[in-house]
């Protein structure tokens, strides 16, 4: 498999497709949407919520964490997650600047 050559991209370019490769996943939208609906910290609920295995479950947690869009504290034996305010936000304005950014001024295609 070749590189990426991520380095021909600028900083935000790269960081744009971290970002939405970190939620190129159902499991992780799924997840996503469960912390948002809850509006609160998850525990042990998302298992049952989402009917996948724990072990796909921790994976995708682990990638949404890597990516910084949830944080995890520990409480007894379990890591209870949400979605990290502070990032969000970030995520937030450079998606919508990257779909603001176009707008079909000829009326092409």
């Amino acid at each position: 498999m070749g590189a990426s050559k991520t380095e021909i991209f600028t900083q935000e370019q790269n960081k744009l497709a971290q970002m939405m490769k970190a939620l190129a996943h159902p499991a992780r939208i799924a997840i996503i949407q469960e912390l948002i609906k809850a509006n609160a910290c998850i525990c042990n609920d998302l298992v049952e919520e989402l009917g996948l295995a724990q072990a796909t479950i921790s994976q995708h947690l682990k990638e949404l964490k890597t990516a910084g869009l949830i944080k995890g504290t520990v409480e007894g034996a379990s890591i209870c997650y949400c979605i990290d305010e502070k990032v969000w936000k970030e995520y937030k304005q450079q998606l919508a600047s990257f779909f603001v950014a176009y707008e079909n001024k000829n009326k092409c295609c």
